[in-house]
């Protein structure tokens, strides 16, 4: 990490590399190459040499455009420049203020203070062996005709234009961390999340950490480009982090990344290879590293933190498991605007049947058939919701690890099913659902990784040729389109309005023109909808209060349940209640299972109705979930005070089968009450949610249209009469896949992905206006669809027979 102080009134251009390039800075960009670039500038603001750690440094200081004026017009003529480790240290005792600088072997990032200083968007980052600082003094030293100190300026520019000794790192311990302090640590990973998109412009990704202390650290990594996060493959890898901050967050200690963030991740495997995982161009890395990762890994495979391995092959999946799996992709081709399907394989047969999916051939990414014994041995997967556009980015050829992959057994619920495949037979479908709970995504393994080459040599024991290919009928059974469209025709799509509204269409024009608050007719066509993805349409609406929320994701509840369970203690029932305890099997073969506590009602016990109730206190979200299925109903509860209560509202308050229901926190009086079941022959969430004093919210679709005819366009809402018109109850769309995929299926029909003008089908609508306020309190005129069912053709259930004379 050089600092090169060069000859006085010479300037930077006289020493400075001319294989370089220079870029003025206010055209510096992100998203642009660096790697062969230079900045001049001169610095007009040099701020203090900060220290992180021993012998690791960080200092701020401001360049501005050489040649620009004081009243130059363009923006951006200044930029923060961040100096990291021994760079930062020799420009503090090289550099000052007023001195003209050239940067090269930088990194751009973004800046997080240019609401404050008004600066330049982007910072310039100088760490590592490829970043060099030429520094030119244009004013003139003190005497410089005295020999004395001409000898002293060689002598300095001699020291600090030497190449510098590598920085030894300090690691604090895990159980020694302090909050509000930069620090460097090693761990080994116990929990991970992979790289998922935030609300802003960063990608996160979450890690647990553990080392000798026992103690276990949460991480949290912002970072905006994903070759920037940890390279975590399994539980059980090493990370060394360079300077991330510590902070007090829910009563323990967590690390965030900060200014100057460095990751290198190691395989945690005894006897493995000690190779960096880092996208870095240059990193430190010793002996005195390689012992330090030898060291956990001997201490980790000793400990019984670490969970069994989740990564099984294909031949071992046993149904409804959750596991990992490192296999190789070998197509891929979108099921539908919700759905990527992925046909990958590990050179293992699954014992039990396969989910056949049937997709359109044009839109195979990869070879679209395979030898009948490869076929065998190839597994569907599909990929759901925000894991389809990492799926997007994804090669034919690529080895991948799919985290937290569930084995469905037996439902002909999903996606492009076989007409052919009845429910009764025993397949199982591979799906990755939505969301980063457990861990859940993809990763892409370098082909270098100790996990690949083991692939590949199970791989090559396969014998590739194509002798047995399959038969272009075979082939049209797997690959084809559904059995509606093979023909190629697009579904037809037509609207009935069932008002009894006597009244002539108008035109979308006459429509915005109109006084709010009438009714009308019109003839459009549906030009755009927001938005695409379901669980972001469904919505819980309080009738009471006339609130509409998002639906929590599985992550959010998980943390509730997690939080309610961590903090029970003992409580006494009320005595009506008789408590008991109920066995959870554990997640895989092997492990233990796990006693909750349950409370039943003494009525309903007394009538023989054991399942049509529980209170279950201490689950996971997951336990929950499982045992729905073999209950009616059951609430989740916690101890507070000594007494049985709900959890939070954020959290459904009741389980029912697949479905989940929530209560209003506004407008609810909840707590554990006995539910009068007298005459009941089935108790339901009306019942239950009235004794326990919670506002039953309900499941509504909210969706934006925007409509079209000859005339203009026209946004309008679809809501109260949603239901009616896709022909689906918000309620099954929440907890059913068939009614979803018939919502995605509808809009796809009314809006073909991609399709021209002309492809889309007319509607017949009826339309009101109404007045409503915005968020400022303006009056605005609004426009809902309402008494209005879309009608698509259902697909003949037999074809023409031959004439058997």
């Amino acid at each position: 990490m050089p600092v090169y102080v060069l000859s006085e009134g010479a300037g930077p251009g006289a020493q400075v590399p001319t294989d370089l390039t220079r870029i003025p800075i206010p055209l510096i960009d992100i998203s642009a190459d660096h790697s062969n670039k230079l900045v001049k500038g001169k610095v007009i603001c040099k701020g203090p040499l900060m220290s992180l750690a021993a012998d690791d440094f960080v200092l701020k200081t401001v360049i501005q455009e050489e040649d620009s004026q004081p009243d130059a017009s363009s923006q951006n003529q200044s930029i923060n420049v961040v100096l990291f480790g021994a760079m930062a240290k020799h420009f503090n005792q090289a550099g000052s203020q007023g001195d003209v600088v050239v940067a090269s072997g930088f990194t751009v990032a973004k800046s997080s203070t240019v609401d404050e200083d008004k600066l330049h968007p982007c910072n310039l980052l100088l760490s590592g062996d490829d970043a060099c600082l030429y520094v030119s003094r244009l004013t003139p030293l003190p005497d410089p005709i005295s020999p004395l100190a001409n000898k002293r300026n060689a002598t300095l520019s001699t020291e600090v234009s030497r190449r510098t000794k590598v920085p030894k790192y300090t690691y604090v311990p895990l159980g020694d961390l302090k909050a509000g302090s930069v620090v460097n640590v090693y761990g080994v990973v116990v929990f991970f999340k992979q790289p998922f998109k935030s609300r802003g412009t960063d990608f996160c990704s979450s890690l647990k950490i553990t080392d000798q202390s026992n103690q276990k650290i949460g991480c949290t990594i912002f970072c905006e480009k994903l070759e920037d996060h940890p390279k975590i493959y399994q539980i059980g890898d090493i990370v060394r982090m360079h300077r991330v901050k510590t902070q007090f967050f829910n009563n323990s200690i967590t690390l965030v990344n900060t200014f100057g963030f460095a990751v290198v991740a190691f395989d945690g495997a005894v006897g493995g290879a000690v190779e960096p995982r880092t996208s870095s161009r240059s990193f430190h890395f010793d002996q005195e590293d390689r012992r330090t990762v030898e060291e956990l890994r001997s201490w980790a495979a000793s400990q019984t933190l670490l969970p069994p391995v989740c990564t099984i092959p294909l031949s071992a999946v046993q149904p409804k498991a959750y596991f990992d799996l490192t296999c190789q992709l070998l197509a891929k081709a979108p099921v539908d605007t919700t759905c990527t399907l992925l046909r990958v394989w590990d050179g293992t047969r699954c014992p039990r049947t396969l989910l056949n999916v049937m997709v359109e051939r044009d839109v195979t990414e990869g070879p679209s058939s395979f030898s009948k014994a490869k076929e065998k041995l190839i597994a569907n997967v599909l990929v759901y919701d925000n894991h389809m556009e990492f799926a997007g980015q994804l090669k034919p050829g690529d080895f991948l690890r799919i985290y937290n992959l569930r084995a469905i057994p037996g439902s002909s619920k999903v996606p492009g099913l076989t007409s052919s495949q009845s429910e009764e037979v025993d397949h199982l479908a591979f799906h990755l659902h939505g969301g980063t709970a457990y861990g859940r995504g993809i990763r892409v393994l370098p082909e270098n990784s100790s996990e690949v080459q083991e692939l590949k040599r199970a791989l090559e024991a396969f014998p590739d040729n194509d002798e047995d290919a399959l038969s272009d009928s075979e082939l049209l059974e797997i690959w084809s389109t559904p059995p509606e469209s093979l023909d190629g025709d697009t579904v037809e799509c037509s609207s009935e309005r069932s008002c009894s509204h006597d009244m002539r269409p108008v035109s979308l024009s006459e429509v915005k023109r109109s006084d709010p608050g009438g009714i009308h007719h019109i003839r459009v066509q549906l030009r755009s909808y927001k938005p695409h993805r379901l669980h972001q349409a469904l919505k819980l609406y309080c009738s009471k209060c006339t609130s509409m929320l998002d639906i929590p994701d599985d992550e959010q509840v998980a943390a509730l349940f997690s939080e309610a369970s961590r903090d029970s203690g003992p409580c006494s029932p009320p005595p009506w209640l008789l408590s008991g305890w109920v066995d959870i099997p554990g997640d895989s073969p092997g492990s233990q299972n796990r006693a909750l506590s349950v409370h039943l009602s003494a009525q309903l016990l007394s009538e023989g109705k054991t399942k049509e109730l529980i209170f279950l206190m201490g689950s996971t979200l997951e336990e929950t979930s499982r045992l729905a299925a073999g209950y009616h109903n059951i609430v989740p509860v916690k101890s507070s005070d000594g007494h049985l209560a709900l959890l939070d509202l954020s959290a459904p308050f009741l389980f029912r089968g697949r479905k989940r229901f929530y209560g209003c926190k506004r407008c609810s009086e909840a707590a554990v009450r006995e539910p009068s079941a007298e005459g009941v022959q089935v108790i339901d969430e009306k019942i239950v949610a009235e004794a326990l004093g919670v506002q039953l919210l309900q499941f509504v679709l909210l969706m934006k249209l925007e409509l079209q005819d000859a005339t203009d366009t026209l946004n309008v809402f679809l809501w109260r009469d949603a239901e009616l018109f896709l022909n689906v109850s918000a309620e099954d769309a929440a907890a059913n896949q068939e009614a979803q995929k018939s919502i995605h299926q509808t809009m796809d029909a009314l809006c073909p992905p991609g399709d021209s003008k002309g492809g889309r089908p007319w509607l017949n609508l009826c339309l009101s206006a109404y007045q409503a306020e915005d968020d400022e309190g303006r009056s605005q005129t609004c426009y809902q669809i309402c008494q209005t069912t879309v009608t698509r053709p259902r697909p003949s259930s037999t074809r023409s027979e031959a004439d058997p004379a």
